[in-house]
């Protein structure tokens, strides 16, 4: 028989300004979606039995009646005792909700960049400028490490004025490129290629739960929670029992569930299949929108 490899989970909370963490000595859950396009990562995080002071700190810091918020950051860390840890999330609290005693669970509903939408910036770029500057611009900003893997080009007469969230998104509308935060970094890749690494392989004996499943887009998969899986990356899958669906993807949704006193550590990945030479493929049975008659 197999020597169980125990879990790892870390949730660090930013409490009067030092990051405090919680280990899985504590009764920990959480669960969320990461998404490769301008779409904010979203994570809901269950801690019971905190102390009363932090509880107080942050139900006050957190309220919306506080006309004085500032950015309360969480941070996610999992893994096994044989790999370690590495982060699966980070962003920000946007509420926090209590539960009825004896065992009082305090739940953080999580949003990243939630506190980058209220900061206006004014960005105008010379005539012609690199896609490679004006991402190292807008990481500038937003406070975000950048991770640049897409084709450079030049950009004509770019100008934004706005929230400095909103710059991820006309970045993304710039043509053939996919730009998202993830875990603290500005992540901007050609849309049709994974992240450059280790191609996750996928199968009934590395880690995958059930079968896969098809979508409009390519594939759905729900497998054990490693350190290898990143969004945007690549994922390839090698089913027995649904062979039609085995191929290489790229990530583009990233859904995790884990729980320091629970079942759940698991990955939830949607992925677009693409072919060896990185062009996307799109399956032929996907019905087409019917275009709406026109009235005369």
């Amino acid at each position: 028989m197999a020597e169980l490899d125990p879990r790892l989970i870390t949730v660090s909370v930013e409490i009067d300004g030092q990051l405090k963490k919680f280990d899985q000595n504590f009764a920990l859950a959480a669960h969320g979606q990461k998404f490769a396009n301008p779409l904010q990562n979203e994570a809901t995080v269950k801690i019971a039995n905190l102390t009363r002071a932090d509880m107080d700190y942050l139900l006050t810091e957190t309220s919306p009646f506080n006309k004085k918020r500032s950015s309360k950051k969480v941070i996610i860390e999992a893994g096994r005792v044989s790999t370690g840890t590495s982060k699966i999330y980070e962003g920000n609290i946007s509420t926090c909700i209590p539960s009825e005693p004896p065992d009082v669970w305090l739940e953080f509903k999580c949003q990243t960049g939630q506190f980058l939408k209220g900061k206006l910036v004014a960005s105008n770029q010379p005539s012609q400028s690199k896609l490679s500057a004006i991402a190292a611009l807008i990481a500038s900003q937003t406070g975000l490490n950048l991770n640049f893997q897409a084709t450079d080009k030049n950009i004509s007469n770019y100008a934004f004025n706005g929230g400095a969230l909103k710059q991820v998104d006309k970045l993304g509308s710039l043509g053939a490129v996919s730009a998202y935060v993830d875990d603290g970094q500005l992540v901007v890749k050609d849309i049709h290629l994974p992240l450059k690494g280790q191609i996750r392989i996928l199968n009934k004996d590395s880690g995958m739960i059930g079968i896969p499943a098809a979508t409009e887009f390519g594939v759905k998969v729900k497998y054990l929670l490693d350190k290898q899986t990143v969004l945007g990356g690549a994922l390839e899958i090698k089913s027995v029992m649904y062979p039609a669906m085995n191929g290489k993807y790229v990530i583009y949704k990233l859904g995790f569930e884990i729980a320091s006193r629970d079942t759940p550590f698991y990955w939830d990945a949607e992925g677009i299949r693409v072919t060896d030479a990185g062009q996307i493929e799109i399956a032929s049975n996907v019905p087409k929108q019917k275009k709406k008659p026109k009235h005369k």
